[in-house]
């Protein structure tokens, strides 16, 4: 059989390698200083763009969609090429990829710390660049496609196969949440409102974390760790049970982050049933990635590649076990809203992707640049740098979310709380925080041996930019199944039949959760006593999205003694039908806010947002004097409400025409009641005063943004009459 030649785009790989290093150290070096504005908490003061808020999207999506993403992209063009003996489809389509995520990747990096957010988690880019982000993704979907069917290598081995479920998904997951009514360049409103929208946040968010940070590095697991071993995998009936199993399963998972929430019980429960029965594909993955290193262990002493992969597995095996049990509604009633979902969270992060990443670029460095690793003793040190990172960063987080979770539901013999204040339990894990910051330093020193020693390999190397191969040509068989093959088999040389079927298979579970909730109504039970936000309450929402508010707070009083005692009453879905996008949020560094509107005086909000420690000693939240001191642009709030009523909301005519005066009715009487503070009187005249003497323009306390704010905080759970909580008949 005659062989062809051609040549394999090891540019492309590089070009994505190289990005993910960078934006490595980007996106880890901003987690590093959130780490230590929760010991520090006017490190940054002053400086709105790096404000803990306005960061914290950024980390997120510099870690998830830059490191991770581009680790994904240099992977999946490095290990199709050559499970399919075939170069890419097209360069410019490869092109387009790489620089297109680049620009993304750019343009979050600007607009978050500016505070253009949807604020949905992992879903905090505006409109224009989902838009984006579905051209880019669809092009990588292009080019992966279209080289399968150029491909000389009949068998589609299954690392195709989860990159193939990961593209389709994604696409799903990506374009279904992110749907919204633009208002501006960088506003929109999401078309769903409440318990909708948390519905289809976390179906996206969870996925997003199964379909983004663990179906391609599986992909990735199944093509590097044979190579790196150098042995064959260790089941491949495992990898289709694995496969198959994983991809249905795992899209019914979402509801399991709404536990206890103002969501309809039956989506709750399929939430949990699918996911306690995740742990065993996910565990059956994780037993053939370590399984496939048998008779390699002797390497793993002395191979810094195959180190950084077992702890890579294991720390997906401890993820996908913790998913399960934090799925569980007695354990989810004390881990949820605790820092014991960070470690979660970052077991998966630094453990799974970070390792598995690190594994695979010294393993691809040295063999792109047809060269020797320079330092195999600096890998070694990188490996316990970081183990050790992880160690120090996620056990002290168990232990922090431990004790939130014992200290928010301690009782008194009298029927009272035994911390009412919430500060105390903030004040209690500080030292928690500390081993934090130490660990994410250590982590990040091991990123930086990883930047030097790639750097001298890639010296000492040549740069090969196109490989040559060789393989015979494809071979046309019958359509038909051949005599003796089994379905799946004959289904492994099907691209477009198992793209159909893993469609099928991830569309299931989506349909027959989201669905009802959109079109049932008695899902989302109204009341009567629930109206739109005001035209300056819709504003000050605004503001309190554009500064990621939810990020510290919650807005979801869960129907427990503990709760109802601390906040008040628990929280209703009718309440939230107006809620374009919902702001539940899924940590508490803060109390809950749902019933905070009219407990605390207007003054009182406007000095805990000028200087929080004023107001509440031991707060480690940052002070906000950009909003005392800015005028509120109030240019667009028409739109906006006009935006509204396409998505249902109740405004009439009447209201969009007389928004600016109702603002300016309502802002004026906010003015009147800070008024009631000498020290606020005699500041804001020397303002005044001092700003005539400049010939500055004054702009009147009624005019800045903080009105806005304290507007929509002093409405949050006022629309219901909120009763005495009986201890005797509340729950947990």
């Amino acid at each position: 059989m005659e062989l062809q030649q051609f040549y394999y785009d090891n540019k492309i790989v590089k070009n994505f390698l190289y990005a993910t290093l960078f934006w490595g150290v980007i996106g880890m070096s901003v987690g590093l200083l959130l780490a230590f504005l929760f010991i520090f908490p006017n490190l940054t003061d002053g400086i709105s763009w790096l404000s803990f808020g306005r960061l914290r999207p950024l980390h997120t999506n510099a870690v998830i969609f830059a490191f991770v993403g581009n680790a994904i992209f240099a992977g999946v063009y490095y290990s199709t090429q050559r499970l399919l003996k075939a170069r890419m489809y097209s360069d410019i389509l490869s092109k387009v990829n790489f620089w297109g995520w680049q620009a993304i990747i750019v343009g979050a990096a600007i607009t978050l710390p500016m505070g253009f957010t949807s604020s949905k988690e992992y879903a905090e880019l505006e409109w224009p660049f989902d838009i984006a982000i579905a051209i880019v993704w669809v092009v990588f979907g292009w080019n992966l496609i279209a080289t399968i069917f150029k491909r000389r290598q009949r068998h589609l081995y299954v690392a195709i196969w989860f990159y193939i479920a990961t593209f389709v998904t994604v696409a799903v997951l990506h374009i279904f949440n992110s749907l919204a009514i633009p208002v501006g360049l960088f506003k929109s409103y999401s078309v769903y409102a409440g318990v909708q929208d948390a519905l289809v946040q976390w179906w996206y968010g969870h996925n997003a974390v199964a379909f983004f940070l663990t179906t391609p590095f599986l992909g990735l697991m199944y093509y590097f760790v044979p190579k790196a071993a150098n042995r064959p995998v260790y089941s491949y009936k495992l990898s289709i049970i694995h496969f198959w199993s994983l991809i249905f399963i795992y899209i019914w998972a979402g509801p399991h982050h709404l536990l206890y929430s103002s969501l309809p019980d039956w989506a709750q429960n399929l939430g949990v049933a699918f996911s306690v029965m995740l742990l065993m594909p996910s565990w059956g993955g994780m037993i053939n990635g370590l399984l496939t290193l048998r008779g390699a262990w002797d390497k793993v002493k002395t191979d810094p590649v195959l180190k950084f992969m077992v702890v890579a597995i294991t720390g997906y095996g401890m993820a996908t076990f913790e998913g399960p049990l934090l799925s569980l509604k007695n354990v989810n009633a004390i881990a949820h809203f605790s820092d014991w979902v960070i470690a979660h969270v970052h077991v998966g992060a630094l453990a799974w992707n970070g390792f598995l990443t690190f594994g695979m670029v010294y393993w691809l460095v040295p063999r792109m640049f047809k060269t020797r690793l320079f330092s195999v003793k600096l890998a070694n040190a990188h490996f316990w740098v970081g183990t050790l990172g992880i160690i120090l960063y996620t056990l002290p987080m168990y232990v922090a979310g431990f004790v939130q979770a014992s200290m928010w539901k301690q009782f008194n013999p009298d029927g009272t709380l035994v911390y009412g204040n919430f500060l105390e339990t903030v004040t209690e894990i500080m030292p928690m925080y500390w081993f934090r910051a130490i660990g994410g330093s250590m982590y990040i020193l091991g990123m930086f041996i990883l930047l030097y020693n790639v750097f001298r390999t890639i010296r000492s190397g040549s740069d090969v930019t196109d490989e040559l191969a060789e393989a015979a040509a494809l071979q046309k068989i019958s359509k038909r199944r051949l005599a003796g093959e089994g379905f799946h088999t004959w289904l492994e040389r099907k691209p477009v039949q198992l793209t159909i079927l893993a469609t099928i298979a991830i569309l299931i579970g989506g349909i027959i959760q989201i669905v009802p909730t959109l079109l049932v109504k008695s899902n989302i039970p109204t009341i009567t006593t629930v109206k739109p936000y005001t035209p300056l309450e819709l504003e000050g929402r605004d503001i309190y999205i554009r500064e990621s508010c939810v990020s510290c707070h919650s807005q979801m009083i869960r129907p427990f003694r503990s709760e109802v005692e601390r906040y008040g009453e628990y929280s209703k879905a009718g309440e939230y039908v107006y809620d374009h996008p919902f702001l539940w949020g899924s940590k508490r560094t803060g109390p809950d806010l749902m019933r905070i509107g009219g407990k605390y005086s207007d003054n009182w909000h406007f000095n805990h947002m000028y200087d929080p420690q004023s107001t509440s000693a031991g707060s480690i939240m940052p002070g906000y004097k950009w909003l005392i001191t800015d005028e509120h642009d109030r240019s667009s709030t028409e739109a906006k409400m006009k935006a509204m009523v396409k998505l249902g909301v109740p405004y009439t005519e009447e209201e969009i025409a007389n928004a600016q005066h109702s603002m300016d009715v309502q802002a004026t009487k906010i003015q009147e009641n800070l008024y009631n503070d000498p020290d606020f009187v005699a500041t804001y005249e020397a303002d005044k005063k001092l700003a005539e003497e400049n010939g500055i323009d004054f702009v009147e306390m009624k005019d800045r943004e903080i009105v806005a704010l304290i507007a929509y905080i002093q409405r949050m759970g006022t629309d219901i009459k909120i009763k005495e909580p009986e201890t005797s008949t509340s729950s947990n």
